[in-house]
């Protein structure tokens, strides 16, 4: 029996379909990955499994009282509580039973009754079975793993950045240990060992899981089978992610020839109609009018449009272009001690520390967003600075792709604008929609393409292949490999960025 079973499964957002009739189960065990383009639908069919979207037709039916994990970033906790508070809360059924035993022993010691003391000793014996007696050491390796000890155990969530939250909601989540667990792209706030950790983690975990990632190499070590979105269906491939991916060749190749084979038969048909319709073949061609109509028909084969990602560059020396000295950054202390450091004309350098540490903090305080706590540095002359952000926050969420570009560019026609956002991947269909209703992956296409029309000769990009596919990925790595300014980039994605960087910094060690 199916943990999951998805029946028929239709969808559509706005004017576009996701899926049709997509059909999939998940069984116990299983560790499945979902892969597709941005803005397929991927974030969407979670929501789905988790009720938060009614779909338009379909059915999805899970194991009658089955217990779900979902990794909520923005859920609501108490914010007043400690790290280890929280995360104690992951057994807090185990903690209420350990006091009505405390109780009884209690009860028992002054009354004498042994009814009481019975009780008491089969409360004990549960909490054994449950180990309760190890749960410090279960959130000892977890935060660990995560990294999340080098935060505080005893700092408040309140005080937390929104990266460190999402860490602790994650940790509290693997404790809990729930029958299924459902994560969206887990691995964008986490740094490159807990990434390793968290993959060896989900690779022994006893229970199923589904997880939407653009991380190939963490699908390739966790997942058993595979989900794939593509041509509003969602098909099930079994084995790790390089089996899918021939599998997927294959299939490809197979389905373009079939689809080519039907439209040649249904140009030919359509012909015959046409020159015999009114003729004495009427009859014949009506009938075969008839079969086209109950013809299933193939969607076509839309396969990603390959962004071209290049940066508009302005002239740079290869003088010293930005000069750090004895800078402490942070809001109401530093968090750091004093960073110093200095990037040449067309250096690219990577930013590196554990999650929290301040590497954002750092870029924010360069782009002059917050004030230094003290010291100071300095940009050359004639330094033009393009930043990329990377959390998807705009003014105004309902404004449309072509609206943001056109507010900062009022020169360019609806024309270009709509050539310029294509260039970067964002699909004809989602340019005319409220900014806040596409998927991440698109909402950070259309903010590269805000900065593909900033002509600047010194980029500074935090965490820019978050939320993006292979192909953007591709595109935009070899954008600045092949960019002559200088580069400071925040990435966890060693693989990114290791062949082209000249220099890595650990601002824990650049004092």
């Amino acid at each position: 029996m199916s943990l999951l079973e998805v029946k028929n499964l239709t969808h559509s957002f706005i004017d576009k379909t996701l899926y049709e009739n997509a059909c999939f189960n998940l069984y116990k065990g299983e560790h499945m990955g979902i892969v597709g383009q941005n803005g397929s639908g991927k974030s969407t069919l979670l929501k789905i499994l988790l009720g938060e979207i009614i779909p338009d037709k379909g059915s999805v039916k899970w194991q009658p009282d089955i217990q779900i994990g979902h990794l909520d970033q923005y859920a609501e906790i108490n914010e007043n509580q400690t790290i280890l508070e929280y995360l104690k809360t992951a057994f807090s059924d185990l903690f209420e039973l350990e006091k009505r035993m405390n109780v009884l022993y209690q009860e028992s010691a002054i009354t004498g009754h042994n009814d009481s003391l019975l009780q008491a000793a089969e409360y004990q014996e549960q909490l054994e079975v449950c180990d309760f007696y190890s749960i410090d050491s279960k959130i000892n390796k977890i935060v660990s793993g995560l990294g999340i000890n080098a935060i505080g155990m005893d700092r408040t969530i309140h005080g937390l950045s929104g990266g460190q939250r999402a860490k602790v909601i994650l940790a509290k989540l693997l404790l809990e240990k729930p029958e299924v667990l459902l994560l969206d792209e887990p691995t964008n706030f986490l740094d490159k060992e807990h990434v390793e950790w968290l993959s060896n983690y989900l690779m022994v975990f006893d229970s199923a899981f589904i997880v939407v990632s653009h991380d190939y190499e963490l699908l390739e070590k966790i997942s058993s089978c595979i989900g794939d979105l593509e041509f509003g269906t969602i098909k099930k491939y079994y084995g790790k992610y390089s089996d899918f991916l021939r599998q997927k060749e294959h299939l490809r190749k197979d389905y373009i020839r079939q689809y080519n084979a039907q439209q040649k038969k249904i140009e030919k048909t359509e012909e015959y109609i046409r020159r015999n319709i009114a003729g004495v073949n009427s009859k014949i061609a009506q009938g075969r009018k008839k079969q086209l109509e109950r013809m299933e028909r193939m969607g076509p084969p839309v396969f990603a449009h390959k962004p071209t990602i290049r940066f508009r560059e302005l002239p740079l020396s290869s003088q010293t272009v930005l000069k750090v000295d004895n800078l402490e950054i942070g809001y109401d202390s530093s968090l750091l001690p004093k960073i110093n450091f200095s990037v040449i004309g067309g250096q690219k350098l990577v930013i590196t520390g554990f999650n929290g540490i301040g590497k954002s903090t750092l870029l924010k305080t360069l782009i002059r967003q917050i004030p230094a706590v003290s010291g100071d540095f300095r940009f050359g002359e004639q330094i033009k600075v393009g930043y990329y952000e990377q959390d998807l926050i705009w003014e105004n969420g309902v404004m449309t792709p072509i609206e943001i570009i056109s507010e900062q560019f009022p020169k360019l026609t609806i024309k270009e604008i709509r050539h310029h956002l294509a260039q970067c991947g964002v699909r004809d269909t989602n340019v005319s929609q409220a900014i806040s209703t596409l998927s991440g992956g698109e909402q950070s296409k259309v903010k590269l393409c805000r900065l593909l029309l900033s002509p600047c000769n010194f980029l500074i990009m935090d965490e820019p292949t978050n939320h993006l596919d292979v192909e953007a990925k591709k595109a935009l790595q070899s954008a600045l490999v092949q960019f002559s300014g200088s580069i400071i980039l925040v990435s966890h994605e060693e693989k990114f960025y290791h062949e082209w960087v000249d220099d890595v910094l650990d601002i824990g060690n650049a004092g």
